[in-house]
């Protein structure tokens, strides 16, 4: 089992959704439901097409924290 980070952005009326550490695994989504479901689904296809092209399979090496800051 492999754990990337996914970042989640409100977008107008929808959510997107992206993984750094695979370059352009990207999608959207109604609710941020739907976007969490939808990166699931990209990620999957996205090392689909890493082993069938015989590509390595990036470590995750992207991290977040949030940091806390006077406002």
């Amino acid at each position: 089992m492999i754990e990337y980070l996914v970042i989640f952005e409100k977008a107008g009326g929808n959510y997107s959704a992206y993984v750094p550490d695979l370059p352009g695994c990207i999608t959207t989504g109604k609710t941020l439901e739907e976007a969490e479901g939808n990166v699931k689904e990209a990620i999957g296809l996205y090392l689909d097409t890493l082993r069938e092209d015989g590509q390595p399979i990036p470590v995750p090496t992207t991290k977040a924290k949030p940091i806390s800051v006077a406002a």
